[in-house]
């Protein structure tokens, strides 16, 4: 649905809004440069994008739509998440029994309109609109869940009846499971995940206190306050999310662990719940998990350059390792099941072994570990060995005997995944010595180790600076920025003759209960097995001494590749700083 330049030169001609001088000027500049006609004359100013937009709409046909001042249904508004509303400036407005219309600054995004389509299985009608009325309709989100949870959270609240023992007698299961199954908890608990789900929270924590209990979301890696509850409703809502996890209902005294599953606007969510007892009641977290991941691309997750090539190329051997390290939450599960939807084809057999099955992908066979009846991850590798596997995964190398047979799959012609807890990519190699790996096993194994930590992604709600002399000090005895620089021109980030001095960096600029920031990005680095770091592996290296060889061989470190991120004005300095530990 491009506009062809010959089209939108003539309406601009006939329109008058540009002068003929000016419109052939820029004509001649598109040629020349190969670039759209449309480009050439925002970027000289001649025309703003919007208009170009209101042009591009009536030269296509498309209806042109103005959103500034309209109230949308917020059953309407949150038929598109936020998340992809946000990203992809694309916002649904109006409804009918068989089409949705949504209205986008760029109508050839078919990946939104595609996906959008799918999720609410409606006929979809794009409408061309400009950027005030994305940004009004983006600010109606917070509006309305607020509106929205927190009415209902305090209305059904009032009705809930307080759950007493003051006489020194436990309630029993069946009064538990009585008040669990009490409307107004049901309301509570359902409003409490719808929202979280809206708010594309990862973790639901619930903490009793004295006299209330707090309700916080983890999003974008931080928590955030999200509702505060009147202290009757924690035993209400404790028993009824044990009711929903299947677990023990009179059981206080003790931890527990348990899982289900909601299935929300089309999109299927798990939850893991941990339950733990406090001075003040039981503090709840629970884990989301959302089901489809199949999309996803290394691109997505900002793999680039060299780090990519590697990954690839690992992804490209019959045998070997490939490990994902970082701490919890750092995606390591994310990147593997990337790697395993591009490795998911018909002529490969991929089994998992998992603590717990955090996505569910088609045509892979997946099993979760059982240790309370001793099935463990070492128990499962002996059997997936002899189920005829192309690929394993294996979600979590945590002892020696699940490393030695991790280890010996990839020796005896398997492609082996799986993750470590360690603070880098190099950390990755003394930490399975540590585990009784022998060193040469090691060395002939490992294909690449990638390490990663996740950072907040920095929204258009943002200002630019250049970093002074003494900040460029300060980060140049973190990481070589020379090797950086190189990165930027390589990719054509920035242009060949750009110096520090000419790179842009930026600042979050909050807004309301905007905070300059929205989803989260990977800083990573990808070590890859050479014959150098084979040897130093042979002589027992450290982790330093590991690293230092895989810099001279062209590897950019997590806080390297951070800079990098932050210079193609993705995140933050500071975000890069807080997240990457040296």
């Amino acid at each position: 649905m491009f506009v062809e330049d010959a089209q939108l030169y003539k309406f601009i001609l006939d329109s008058g809004l540009v002068t003929h001088e000016d419109l052939d000027s820029a004509k001649a500049e598109s040629e020349k440069k190969n670039k759209r006609l449309g480009d050439v004359l925002v970027k000289a100013g001649k025309i703003t994008a919007d208009n170009l937009r209101r042009m591009q709409a009536y030269v296509l046909g498309i209806p042109f739509v103005d959103l500034k001042n309209k109230k949308i249904p917020f059953e309407t508004l949150s038929l598109i998440p936020e998340p992809i509303a946000r990203s992809h400036n694309i916002v649904a407005f109006k409804k009918t029994d068989l089409t949705l219309e949504v209205a986008m600054l760029d109508v050839n995004d078919l990946s939104a309109i595609d996906f959008i389509k799918k999720k609410v299985n409606l006929k979809i009608l794009p409408r061309l609109t400009d950027t005030d009325s994305i940004k009004e309709v983006l600010v109606q989100y917070q509006k309305s869940l607020k509106a929205e949870f927190g009415d209902i959270i305090q209305k059904e609240t009032e009705t809930l009846k307080m759950l007493s023992e003051e006489k020194g007698e436990a309630a029993s299961e069946a009064d538990l499971k009585k008040i669990a199954e009490d409307l107004p908890v049901v309301r509570i608990v359902d409003t409490l995940i719808k929202h979280a789900i809206l708010q594309n929270a990862s973790d639901i924590h619930i903490e009793p206190m004295e006299d209330q209990v707090l309700v916080r979301y983890r999003i974008d890696g931080l928590l955030h306050d999200a509702m505060v509850l009147p202290r009757q409703a924690g035993p209400s809502v404790s028993a009824r999310i044990k009711v929903l996890s299947n677990l023990k209902l009179d059981e206080k005294r003790l931890p527990q662990d348990g899982r289900f599953k909601v299935d929300m606007s089309d999109e299927k969510v798990s939850f893991r719940v941990s339950i733990l007892p406090t001075y003040y009641g039981e503090k709840i977290v629970m884990r989301l998990l959302r089901d489809a991941i199949s999309g996803y691309t290394l691109e997505f997750l900002t793999f680039h350059g060299e780090t990519l090539e590697r990954i690839h190329w690992a992804l490209k051997q019959d045998t070997g390792m490939i490990l994902t390290t970082g701490p919890t939450g750092s995606g390591k599960t994310t990147t593997l099941y990337t790697m395993l939807d591009i490795l998911n084809t018909p002529d490969v057999n991929i089994s998992t072994i998992e603590d717990p099955i955090e996505y569910q992908m088609p045509r892979i066979n997946q099993t979760n570990v059982r240790p309370e009846i001793g099935f463990t991850f070492a128990q499962g590798i002996r059997t997936l060995v002899r189920q005829d596997p192309d690929i394993i995964m294996v979600g979590e190398i945590r002892d020696d005997e699940t490393a030695a047979l991790a280890v010996n799959a990839a020796l005896t012609g398997h492609l082996v995944l799986s993750t470590l807890h360690t603070n880098s990519a190099a950390g990755a190699i003394p930490r399975l010595l540590d585990m009784k790996v022998e060193p040469f096993l090691l060395a002939s194994t490992i294909d690449i180790v990638i390490g990663q930590r996740l950072v907040r992604r920095l929204t258009d709600s943002r200002e630019k600076y250049t970093l002074s002399k003494a900040e460029l000090a300060q980060l140049e005895k973190l990481g070589d920025l020379s090797r950086v620089l190189e990165a930027l021109k390589a990719e054509k980030i920035i242009k060949s003759g750009d110096g520090w001095a000419d790179i842009p960096f930026w600042k979050p600029v909050a807004a309301g209960d905007n905070d300059g920031f929205k989803g989260r990005s990977g800083v990573h680095e990808v070590l890859k097995m050479s014959p150098a770091i084979r040897d130093l592996i042979m002589k027992n290296a450290t982790s330093a001494q590991i690293e230092d060889q895989a810099k001279k061989e062209g590897m950019l470190t997590m806080l390297e590749d951070g800079i990098f991120k932050c210079a193609a004005g993705i995140t933050t300095i500071e975000e890069v700083l807080r997240v990457v530990s040296e």
